[in-house]
């Protein structure tokens, strides 16, 4: 987790940088007058406290996305640091190459094997070109769905943790067949005999977040958004411009909260107070617990009765009208 120096605040977090100035200034006049103000120190660290609470209260739907996206977020390799051991990484998709936007392996948790699988940003700005942003190419897919089938060989779970602003949109995915190896995804999602679990950590956009995004339970983090379309695209395909991005973000109902009011999710999982990143573990802890019961849950079902109940799921979604 970074350092008070290396933090990132978004705008409408100032109010908590400030207090953390405070903090910092505070501690070097005690330092150098020999002065206890300790006491000083905790009534500001308890105000901080108080300010991240009290700002992701009154989110709009633009800073939840913009909190989805904070630099400072943990992401998929954070999380399975922290909830698993013995995590081997599996690469490749057997046909083309390894797809680093993508990234998935064995692991143990809480005794039990699993196969996790999620998209990958990078931490800076090297490794965010490395890993595409999150935004994988075909094979990542398809790497993704050879880890899934491997699983249901050996009768393990599977998690998938989604975080990405889409799939590639570039000229080779196209080529290489970007629509195909989602939808092929989608089919065999829906078909696996072992439960599948799926939760969005940060941004769940279009194909790209579904490629990934069929399950028994899909759970969404509660500073995440899970829709087809980015607002700023939204805003540029309606407006012809990306101005109205926050009208966009209001517009496309784009919360978890709007989410589980739909019934397109199954459950919404707490944050730590001003969000993930500001507690890695307690964000981890979160997902861990509700992975831990929705696996106990799953597990005791026949596999033909969870393969059932979840295509009986995904066929209710939306809405129609038959003349």
């Amino acid at each position: 987790m970074p350092d008070v120096q290396n933090r990132q605040f978004l705008d409408f977090e100032k109010p908590i940088k400030d207090l953390l100035d405070e903090i910092a200034l505070t501690a070097e006049r005690q330092e150098k007058t020999n002065i206890d103000l300790s006491s000083q120190i905790e009534q500001l660290q308890q105000k901080v406290e108080e300010t991240r609470r009290t700002i992701t209260q009154n989110l709009s739907d633009w800073q939840r996305v913009q909190l989805s996206r904070h630099p400072d977020r943990p992401y998929t390799h954070k999380y399975i640091e922290l909830m698993t051991e013995n995590y081997v990484e599996l690469y490749g998709d057997r046909n083309i190459k390894d797809d680093k936007a993508i990234v998935g392996g064995l692991a143990s948790l809480e005794g039990q094997t699993v196969m996790i699988i999620g998209h990958q940003k990078g931490t800076n700005t090297k490794k965010r070109q490395l890993r595409n942003f999150g935004m994988a190419n075909p094979e990542g897919y398809r790497k993704a769905l050879r880890l899934m089938k491997l699983a249901e060989k050996f009768n393990k779970p599977i998690i998938t943790l989604i975080d990405t602003p889409g799939a590639y949109p570039g000229l080779e995915a196209e080529e290489r067949g970007q629509g195909e190896a989602i939808a092929r995804n989608i089919y065999e999602m829906m078909r696996l005999k072992v439960p599948v679990i799926c939760i969005i950590i940060g941004e769940g956009a279009s194909g790209g977040a579904l490629g990934i995004g069929v399950g028994d339970r899909v759970y969404m983090m509660e500073n995440t958004w899970y829709t087809v379309i980015s607002p700023e695209n939204c805003s540029t395909i309606l407006w012809r411009s990306w101005d109205y991005k926050v009208q966009a973000a209001e517009q496309l109902k784009l919360t978890s909260s709007k989410m589980k009011e739909f019934g397109l999710i199954d459950g919404i999982i707490p944050e730590p107070p001003g969000g993930a990143h500001w507690d890695y573990k307690q964000a981890a802890d979160n997902v861990k617990k509700q992975i831990l019961q929705a696996l106990a849950e799953l597990k005791n079902m026949d596999a033909e009765q969870r393969v059932q109940a979840r295509i009986d799921k995904f066929c209710k979604m939306g809405v129609w009208e038959e003349l």
